[in-house]
C-alpha cells in the first residue's frame, strides 16, 4: 500500500505532480503556480491535448521543465456537479498517471481537507497489485510509487479525514488478497488461519471445525463440504466497540473456496472463476477489519462459512435430503446451489446465538443476478424497508451500487418440496428471487438483507479505482452504512 501523507501546499522541487481541473476553469491555484514554473508548458501541453477537465478524463505531460519529470492532471468535471466519489476516482486516474515516479505529490489546496483526503484514498485503491506468485517482471512492467504527498491548505486536518479512510483501504485490500488467493492455496483451513491472525487488530477470533459443526446440527453445511479432502470451518469474528450488552450487528459471507457443482458439476469453460466464491467472506472479513482498525463506535459480529464443494466419492448427491441446523429439512436437488445450503446454518447461528439486531450477508450466490444487473449493481433483497432504504444510500455515496429486487410469498412458494420442507432449486424464472427467498426462510424474523454480488466481486477490467481482478465489492458499502446509521 502506498503511503500517503498530508503536507502544505508549496511546489515540490523534482519528482511527479499531481493536478486538478474543473471543466471549464483552466488552471488555478497551486496549479497555475506549477504551469508559471515551467514556463506555460503545461498549459500548452494541455491545450494540444484537447484537454479540457471533462470527468473522467487526464492527461500525462512527460519533462515540461521546472525539474517535473512528469505531470499529469485529472479533469473533475463540473465543479457544482462534483462528488466525493468523484474525487476518489480522480486519485486514481492519478496514481495511474503516476505510477512510475518512486514519489509523487498532488495539488490539492482548492478542496476541503475532507476532500483532499478522498484523492489519497482513490489513489491507495487503485494501486492495489497481486504479485504473489510472480516470479519473472519485467522492469517496466513494475510500478515504482511508493509515496504520495497530498498538498493541503489543512494538513493536519486532512490527516485526520484520511485516517478511517486508510482503515478501509486496509480492509479492502485484505479481501482483495483472499479472493485473488488460488484454491489451492486458499482452503478453508487455510482461510481460517489468516482470519485467526485479526486478533493483533483487537478482533476475537473463534474456529469452529467439523466436529464442532456436527454438534451443533450443520447438516445443510456439512453436506455441501463432504466430497472435499479439505474439512470445513465456520469462523465467527467479534468487534466489541459499543456499549457493553448492547446487541450486536451481524454479517455473514458465503465462503465457498473453491465450486465445481459438486455432482451437478459446471462446465469447464470459467470454472477457474470460482477461486472467488468466498468473495462474500472475503468482504466480512475486510469489512470487520476496518471496523476494527478505525475502532468503530459499535458491537458486529462477522461469521463466514468455509467450504470446498467438490464431485469426490462421497458428495453429496442431487435428491438428498440435509437437516440444518434449524431443524428444517432441505431436498437437494442440484448440489451446485450450494452456497443457500452453507448460508442457511451460519444465518440460523447468527440470529440465535448473537440476537442481533439485524442480519446482512453477501454471497456470489446466483449466475441469474449477472443476467439480470450485469456488473454495475449487486442485487439487494430484504424483509425490512427501512433497513433497505439505508443499504441503497450507502451504496450511492461507497460508489457499491445496490438494486433491490422484490420478494413474496408467490416467489416463496415455489421451494415446495415432495419429500422435505423445502427445495433447494427452483426453475430459471426469478431464480436469484427464490434463492433469496430460501435464505429468508433462516433469518426467524430478524431484519435482514441479502447482497447477491456475484456480477460485482469481480472486474474483468481496470475500473477507476478497482485494479482488474477481486474488487472487495461489500467493504466499503458496509463500512459506509455502519457509520452512518450506527456511529452518528
Amino acid at each position: 500500500m502506498i503511503d500517503v501523507k498530508f503536507a502544505a501546499p508549496s511546489l515540490p522541487q523534482d519528482g511527479a505532480l499531481g493536478l486538478l481541473m474543473a471543466e471549464g476553469e483552466g488552471l488555478t491555484g497551486l496549479a497555475a503556480k506549477a504551469d508559471e514554473a515551467t514556463g506555460g508548458a503545461i498549459a500548452r501541453a494541455i491545450a494540444a491535448a484537447e484537454f479540457t477537465g471533462k470527468e473522467g478524463s487526464s492527461v500525462t505531460i512527460l519533462a515540461p521543465g521546472a525539474n517535473f519529470g512528469r505531470v499529469v492532471v485529472a479533469g473533475l468535471g463540473k465543479m457544482a456537479d462534483l462528488t466525493d466519489r468523484k474525487l476518489e476516482e480522480a486519485g486514481g486516474a492519478l496514481a495511474v498517471g503516476l505510477a512510475r515516479a518512486p514519489a509523487a505529490a498532488i495539488a490539492a489546496d482548492a478542496l476541503t481537507p475532507g476532500r483532499a483526503a478522498l484523492l489519497g484514498y482513490g489513489a491507495v485503491l487503485r494501486s492495489y497489485r497481486f504479485d504473489v506468485y510472480r516470479t519473472k517482471q519485467k522492469p517496466e512492467d513494475l510500478p515504482k510509487l511508493a509515496s504520495l504527498s497530498i498538498l493541503t491548505e489543512h494538513p493536519e486536518t486532512a490527516t485526520g479525514s484520511y485516517a478511517p479512510l486508510q482503515a478501509a483501504a486496509r480492509g479492502a485490500y485484505l479481501a482483495r488478497d483472499l479472493a485473488s488467493e488460488p484454491a489451492n492455496v486458499l482452503t478453508p483451513a487455510e482461510m481460517a488461519r489468516r482470519l485467526g491472525t485479526l486478533t493483533e487488530h483487537g478482533l476475537k477470533v473463534e474456529v469452529l471445525g467439523p466436529e464442532e459443526l456436527g454438534k451443533l446440527g450443520f447438516g445443510a453445511m456439512l453436506g455441501v463440504a463432504q466430497g472435499s479432502h479439505n474439512p470445513p470451518r465456520m469462523v465467527i469474528l467479534r468487534w466489541d466497540g459499543g456499549k457493553n450488552g448492547e446487541a450486536p450487528l451481524a454479517f455473514i459471507g458465503k465462503g465457498v473456496t473453491f465450486d465445481t457443482g459438486g455432482i451437478s458439476i459446471k462446465p469447464a469453460g470459467g470454472m477457474e472463476d470460482m477461486k472467488w466464491d468466498m468473495a462474500g467472506a472475503a468482504a466480512v472479513a475486510g469489512l470487520m477489519t476496518t471496523l476494527a482498525l478505525r475502532r468503530a463506535r459499535v458491537n458486529a459480529v462477522g461469521l463466514v462459512g468455509l467450504v470446498e464443494n467438490m464431485p469426490g466419492g462421497n458428495a453429496q448427491r442431487p435428491g438428498d435430503v440435509v437437516k440444518s441446523h434449524s431443524g428444517q429439512t432441505i431436498e437437494v436437488l442440484n448440489t451446485d446451489a450450494e452456497g443457500r445450503l452453507v448460508l442457511a446454518d451460519v444465518l440460523w447461528y447468527a440470529q440465535a446465538k448473537f440476537e442481533p439486531k439485524l442480519m446482512v450477508d453477501l454471497a456470489t450466490l446466483t449466475g441469474a443476478i449477472i443476467v439480470g444487473l450485469g456488473h454495475e449493481h449487486a442485487g439487494l433483497f430484504s424483509n425490512d424497508d427501512n433497513l433497505a432504504g439505508r443499504l441503497l444510500e450507502a451504496g450511492l455515496a461507497s460508489g457499491e451500487k445496490l438494486w433491490r429486487l422484490p420478494m413474496g410469498p408467490e416467489y416463496d412458494k415455489q421451494l415446495k418440496s415432495d419429500i422435505a420442507d423445502m427445495k433447494n432449486i427452483t426453475g430459471r424464472p426469478g431464480s436469484s428471487i427464490t434463492a433469496a427467498q430460501f435464505l429468508a426462510r433462516f433469518v426467524n424474523g430478524k431484519p435482514w438483507a441479502h447482497l447477491d454480488i456475484a456480477g460485482t466481486a469481480w472486474a474483468t477490467k481496470d475500473l477507476p479505482t478497482v485494479p482488474k481482478g477481486a474488487t472487495a465489492f461489500g467493504v466499503r458499502l458496509l463500512d459506509r452504512f455502519v457509520a452512518a446509521s450506527y456511529e452518528g
